[in-house]
């Protein structure tokens, strides 16, 4: 039994990573990962966008969370595990589409090719740097250490005034819209890529999957740029 098991764990492991060899597998890791980092971005917009609820609404979300640190770990395991998938698959293909293809085109652009899409891996890593700064910015309290002394009324983090003092700082601020230019650019691409990955675009409907996407990227660049914007402006307090 044991024997059978074990044979069942490799066989497993054997079509998994005959699937992450191969290109297509990898454009379905991207396709899937990125539909989920895609959910993610919205989630945390709308979590971020209860600011404009009060400070007692965005710190009570706040407080929920730490609250739960099972669930949040696993969240923030889970997507760790989620974004290096979807950065790892995308290098691995854009270089393999690079080697298959080792001369530069000589007049013009690729045709039917985007600035979003030539750039989608430049963009994709300057998110990630924005990423990394934005953790240490407000998650871990690296770049201010001040944020952890943040408490409000109740004895709970004040997450309010940690946003509105963060993004007071024009440069912070500049920086972060900066950021969420170059993520509306990489989902106004990467969002109709994943129907098309996952053979759920076709010529007809090319064109409503491609307005959907760069809709929703917008969207999401107005809904996050609002936050530092309002709190400049003096409109956030």
């Amino acid at each position: 039994m044991a024997a059978s098991a074990q044979s069942l764990q490799n066989s497993t492991a054997g079509i998994l990573l005959r699937i992450w060899q191969s290109s297509l597998g990898k454009k379905y890791v991207m396709a899937i990962t990125g539909l989920a980092l895609f959910l993610f971005v919205i989630v945390h917009m709308a979590g971020n966008l209860q600011i404009y609820l009060g400070e007692d609404k965005i710190n009570t979300y706040a407080h929920f969370l730490k609250a739960n640190a099972g669930l949040l770990w696993f969240a923030r395991i889970s997507l760790l595990t989620i974004v290096t998938l979807h950065i790892t698959a995308a290098i691995q293909l854009w270089n393999a589409n690079r080697k298959a293809r080792p001369v530069d085109y000589k007049v013009g652009k690729p045709v039917a090719s985007s600035f979003a899409q030539r750039t989608i891996i430049i963009s994709g890593l300057i998110i990630l740097a924005f990423i990394l700064f934005h953790l240490a910015h407000f998650t871990l309290g690296l770049v201010d250490p001040q944020y952890s002394q943040f408490v409000d009324s109740q004895g709970r983090a004040d997450v309010y005034k940690m946003i509105v003092t963060g993004f007071s700082n024009p440069v912070v601020s500049a920086f972060y819209i900066i950021s969420m230019g170059l993520l509306m650019l990489h989902l106004s691409h990467g969002v109709s890529s994943i129907f098309q990955s996952l053979g759920l675009r076709s010529k007809k409907t090319f064109g409503f999957f491609d307005k959907l996407a760069k809709i929703a990227a917008f969207l999401i660049f107005i809904g996050n740029c609002s936050i530092p914007l309002s709190i400049l402006m003096g409109w956030v307090r």
